[in-house]
């Protein structure tokens, strides 16, 4: 499964309205492997700061972590960088309008971190970036979630 960036309240509300929520959260539970990206890791976490009032303080809530909404600022603070990534080496990195893990749980794997913030995480068979793989011509991270993919598809048989 791959939940992407956008808006996590719009999301959420979306698959609880379309009955998908459920079904989807018992999968994740389950072990099916998950690549979320911007406000799809913020539909992972545990627990989320700076939710709008009257929004749930986490949605899936099947990553030991939690998250700031917006860590970055505004639409203005969207940034593009090279970093480290455990076990994947130097990868591109592109914020928009992004979120950070403000911390992990035991059990979730820090993959990557900028200048003191947490920026990726692994836990379980789920990957939570907070930012936006896709728009940079690297395969790298989403190679890795292939491989995890494969794993799961030979332990179901």
């Amino acid at each position: 499964l791959i939940l992407p960036g956008g808006e996590s309240t719009v999301q959420g509300k979306l698959l609880k309205e379309l009955g998908m929520f459920d079904p989807i959260k018992q999968k994740i539970r389950a072990g099916m492997p998950v690549l979320a990206t911007c406000a799809g890791m913020i539909l992972l976490a545990e627990s989320i700061e700076g939710q709008p009032d009257g929004q749930p303080s986490s949605w899936f809530g099947t990553m030991s972590m939690t998250v700031k909404r917006n860590a970055y600022g505004r639409q203005l603070g969207s940034f593009h960088t090279i970093q480290e990534m455990k076990g994947m080496g130097e990868v591109p990195m592109t914020f928009i309008r992004a979120p950070y893990i403000e911390k992990c749980e035991e059990g979730a794997e820090v993959l990557a971190e900028i200048e003191g913030n947490i920026v990726a995480v692994k836990y379980k068979e789920q990957y939570g970036l907070a930012f936006h793989p896709e728009l940079d011509e690297d395969d790298t991270i989403h190679s890795a979630f292939l491989e995890s993919i494969k794993k799961y598809k030979a332990l179901s048989k």
